[in-house]
């Protein structure tokens, strides 16, 4: 389903995100902006903000940010358009009309829930029967109780080919068609030497099986898993076929019953199957899905995300366990995004998680939990596992297999994070003071952007090479203890237009920043016109396209009018000893730099407002006036102890990283 970006920015500008935020967190407002507690991190003191001017909010402890529509869907677990639903909604708007064609696909979307709702309670019944006893027997004796058999709908389908069909289609407004299309009964082909008009009867697609609704992420049944309890049936496991409702690559079996439950203590676990997915549940963990009959997708991986930053993943320890882990790191490296990663948990071979559960109990399969191991960690093992490394072509072999693995990370900043934490490994695997030239944060790797040079050139670490000896740059003339006499007059004026040119330099050098720090750059208003006006294309920008690199960027500004503005930046000698700003940076030292900026900014803001309210306290000496006073006071002291951090990393006294 689509939205035009006229109805979408509508929903925001008439409900304000105050508004919407203020239903799960107490805001107080400060100001032009609201602060509470953040939801999305555990905290004692207010560092989460929202700004009903931008419509944005945005916490300094953990980096989230968004508008309305993402905070419905980070906080509730919806989809997008169920988010923008529920807030139109909320606004008073009716959602978008459909074309004649979407009403028909909507129409009949409806009317399956409807025969899928039908097909699942006629299981259930069926399960009670005579015929279902063997059924009910098998869930039994697999340790299922009464009330989880209820809770998980679970059923039973006859040994018989017609006997759904029979009992659907004594119902009204049910027809044969709609239970093929629904993925319940299979219509034969017909064979091209029968004669004309030749029509082969439908039959029962599940038969002799424990049947496992599958719904949707409402809860809505959209399709069925069927055990065999025939010991020669053709397969052990029978899930519906892709239908209307149901694609298997985009839901998890129990996902709409985990989510509440995810949402609670912000884990969520992924088994093998329907059955570990019931055992833990009934065990107590209550916020395990798994795949269906697949590998785990990219889309599950995103919708794994929306339940918890570190989905657990589950995979036995015998080879093939080992395999399946490996395809789920091949497929999540790309998508890798700031704090969502995976852990791995490897049970011991021979074992599931149904019968660890039931084996060692609960309290040992939490243990086993806690020992999940990291993403980097299975990767790395996977990489020397797979290649020797006992000749020197067999280590420049693992060195461009490395290098190779790690460009398939398409997120500019975790690909140097991961080169250079890779390096640190190679060096301590090889034993020796030898490192591959492109993992080296010094150089970093193009990665998905271009790959390699096609050399495997290898470069001994030379300390003569560090960034710490390399001269540092000269001591900006408006350090932090200036800045309060600098706030004053032409000279003020001139220092907050370098810091407002190099927070642009920077960005426009190194895009990967908005990613994490849009909100950063969003809430910062400009006091040069011009730049303000680049600063909001950039926004602009960076909204509509989320993977910037930093050409297209350029290219962007250039065909919107700004070339002229970037030129200038370019050209300010002043900013040519911010090192940090340029290319050949080291990704650390560009991010840390650039806060720097970003704070020196605010503090040099600060000491203006303060300077202003000083003015007025010695005209007007009110308790409100006296307030503000210490409330500027407050917060130019958080500025500079943040700026005292920074100061340790080196930015202020001209250090550069030397890893």
């Amino acid at each position: 389903m689509g939205f035009s970006p006229d109805f979408l920015e509508e929903i925001r500008s008439r409900l304000p995100a105050s508004e919407v935020v203020g239903k799960k967190v107490r805001l107080v407002r400060k100001g032009r902006e609201h602060s509470g507690l953040c939801p999305f991190h555990n905290e004692k003191s207010p560092s989460f903000t929202v700004n009903d001017d931008k419509a944005f909010y945005h916490c300094f402890g953990c980096g989230a940010h968004g508008d309305i529509i993402r905070f419905v869907t980070e906080t509730e677990g919806l989809s997008f358009p169920e988010a923008v639903e529920r807030l139109a909604g909320q606004a008073g708007l009716p959602m978008p009309e459909y074309t004649p064609e979407d009403r028909v696909k909507t129409e009949k979307r409806k009317n399956l829930y409807d025969v899928m709702e039908a097909a699942t309670q006629w299981f259930q019944s069926q399960l009670r029967t005579r015929a279902g006893k063997e059924g009910l027997d098998y869930l039994l004796r697999r340790g299922l109780s009464e009330p989880t058999i209820r809770n998980f709908r679970l059923g039973f389908s006859q040994d018989s080919r017609t006997a759904l069909k029979d009992a659907m289609l004594a119902r009204d407004g049910i027809t044969e068609d709609m239970l093929v299309e629904a993925g319940l009964l299979i219509r034969p082909e017909v064979d091209p030497h029968d004669p004309p008009g030749t029509a082969k009867e439908t039959y029962d697609r599940f038969r002799h099986r424990v049947m496992f609704p599958i719904t949707d992420r409402q809860g809505r049944v959209v399709a069925f898993g069927g055990r065999a309890l025939s010991s020669d049936a053709k397969a052990k496991y029978l899930n519906s076929p892709e239908t209307p409702l149901f694609h298997k690559g985009r839901l998890l079996y129990n996902l709409a019953g985990a989510r509440k439950a995810a949402y609670d203590i912000g884990r969520v676990l992924v088994a093998e199957g329907y059955m570990d997915v019931i055992a833990l549940a009934q065990a107590g963990f209550d916020y395990a899905v798994a795949p269906l009959g697949t590998a785990v997708t990219e889309e599950q991986i995103g919708e794994l995300w929306r339940l918890a930053p570190e989905p657990l993943l589950c995979f036995d320890g015998d080879r093939a366990g080992l395999k399946a882990a490996e395809r789920v790191v091949e497929r999540a490296l790309p998508l890798l995004k700031p704090g969502h990663s995976l852990r791995f948990v490897y049970l011991p071979e021979g074992e599931d998680p149904d019968s660890f559960v039931q084996g060692h109990g609960a309290r040992a399969f939490s243990q086993l939990l806690e020992e999940g191991k990291p993403l980097a960690t299975v990767l790395w093992n996977m990489l020397i596992r797979e290649t020797p490394a006992e000749t020197p072509e067999q280590r420049a072999g693992l060195q461009q297999s490395i290098q190779q693995t790690l460009a398939e990370i398409k997120h500019e900043t975790i690909r140097g994070y991961y080169q250079n934490d890779f390096r640190k490994r190679l060096q301590k695997y090889l034993g020796e003071e030898v490192l591959p030239e492109n993992l080296s944060p010094d150089r970093p790797s193009n990665g998905a952007r271009g790959g390699d040079s096609g050399e495997n050139r290898f470069v001994r670490l030379d300390k003569s090479r560090s960034w710490k000896s390399r001269g540092a740059p000269k001591e900006p003339e408006y350090g932090v203890r200036t800045l309060k006499d600098t706030a004053r007059g032409k000279v003020g004026a001139r220092v907050l237009l370098d810091l407002e040119r190099l927070m642009i330099l920077t960005i426009l050098n190194h895009p990967f920043l908005l990613e994490a720090h849009h909100e950063d750059l969003a809430v910062c208003d400009f006091e040069s016109q011009e730049l303000d006006k680049l600063r909001n294309e950039i926004i602009r920008i960076s909204i509509r396209d989320s993977d910037l690199d930093r050409e297209s960027l350029h290219r962007h500004l250039i065909d919107q009018g700004y070339g002229k503005a970037i030129e200038v930046i370019f050209d300010q000698e002043v900013l040519k000893a911010d090192w940090f700003a340029w290319p050949d940076a080291a990704l650390q030292d560009v991010e840390q730099g650039w806060l720097h900026v970003v704070n020196r900014k605010r503090l040099f803001v600060l000491e203006k407002e303060k300077q202003a309210v000083e003015q007025e306290l010695a005209e007007n000496m009110t308790d409100e006036v006296f307030a503000r006073f210490q409330a500027l006071n407050a917060e130019i002291e958080d500025a500079r102890r943040v700026e005292a951090s920074m100061d340790e990393y080196g930015i202020a006294s001209g250090k550069r990283s030397s890893s």
